[in-house]
């Protein structure tokens, strides 16, 4: 039997020259802040809660109109084959620093090209690789409203 979960998440960036991308180090991995998606939530209620949760970051600035789904599968020592859904919205922020849960190690604020040799699964560097391009043809736009 497989479990499904569904999880939200942020692609989150400091604007700038370079533009730099909030990672985080989960020990053996390096992505994005992101968990469930709790009952009654919106994915991106998800995303903003997880975010504050896992960072201490409280300043996100959604991005209007991105948001990318990824899926895969991997064994939980207890429950078994999970395939896990996450949807990644892009967001900007101020801070400069984050205030790391206990699910994490460390964290960096990375020029693209850095950060898409940081993480480590090919599933993130490709939303990450979407949301460069979008940040670039909708950067200066108007586009982004306060969550």
């Amino acid at each position: 039997m497989v479990l499904a979960e569904n999880s939200a998440g942020f692609i989150l960036y400091r604007a700038g020259s370079p533009r730099e991308y909030l990672l985080l180090d989960y020990g053996h991995h390096w992505d994005y802040p992101k968990g469930h998606i709790e009952k009654g939530e919106t994915p991106l209620d998800a995303a903003v809660r997880e975010l504050k949760e896992e960072t201490g970051i409280a300043d996100a600035r959604v991005v209007e109109g991105f948001a990318r789904k990824i899926g895969y599968f991997f064994r939980h020592k207890k429950r078994g084959l999970v395939r896990k859904s996450v949807i990644f919205f892009l967001a900007e922020t101020k801070a400069r620093k984050a205030k790391l849960s206990d699910e994490h190690v460390d964290f960096a604020f990375l020029p693209y090209e850095e950060a898409m040799k940081r993480l480590t699964y090919a599933s993130a560097r490709e939303v990450l690789r979407l949301a460069e391009e979008y940040s670039e043809k909708w950067s200066g736009l108007g586009t982004e409203k306060k969550s």
